[in-house]
């Protein structure tokens, strides 16, 4: 089973020291002295100065923000489970099995949820998973020269951040197809 947003980040958080040469506490004090304010502003310094990984860099940005670290045990947060919630909880395995794939992809991917919908990114977004009906689970994929075929149909009105869509109903439907696309177009972000 995929981990949660939460179980990544405190993995993630517990990996820190080993993986950056500190631990999140001390990245924080690093960046808020810089004074800087924006987010990306502070990934970008603590990728080029620090050569922080995207993901790293984007989890100490969120903790000067806002406190990632405070949020792991507030279920209020939990976007992905309200994406999945009701009607549309029966979509959830789908969404954890294409997570789990797509995690699998290399250390940098993040999954990055929104109000109704996960982005993929790695340096960029190279697509999303969105719960679009009870009944169908929507695969964004950036794959701007390919063209679209089968299942693989242009965005069209779906969303301009992705180029394609893949509609899925069942977890059965996350298949090696699928993962291909999502790997190229994860491969293409880097």
């Amino acid at each position: 089973m995929a981990k949660t947003p939460q179980d990544m980040a405190a993995t993630m958080i517990a990996n820190m020291p080993e993986k950056t040469g500190k631990p999140l506490a001390e990245w924080v004090t690093i960046v808020r002295a810089s004074g800087l304010e924006k987010h990306g502003e502070m990934i970008k310094l603590l990728k080029t100065e620090h050569g922080m990984t995207h993901g790293f860099a984007n989890l100490v940005a969120h903790e000067v923000r806002g406190g990632v670290a405070a949020q792991l045990t507030d279920p209020s947060s939990d976007l992905v489970a309200a994406q999945y919630a009701g009607a549309k909880a029966g979509l959830r395995p789908i969404y954890d099995r294409i997570a789990e794939a797509v995690s699998g992809f290399g250390g940098d991917v993040e999954l990055a949820p929104k109000k109704s919908y996960v982005s993929l990114r790695r340096a960029r977004q190279f697509g999303l998973i969105q719960p679009s009906t009870r009944t169908r689970v929507d695969v964004g994929i950036n794959l701007k020269d390919v063209p679209p075929e089968g299942r693989l149909e242009a965005s069209g009105s779906f969303n301009g951040m992705v180029s394609h869509r893949v509609r899925i109903a069942s977890p059965g439907e996350v298949d090696a197809q699928l993962l291909d696309w999502l790997r190229m177009a994860y491969e293409r972000a880097g």
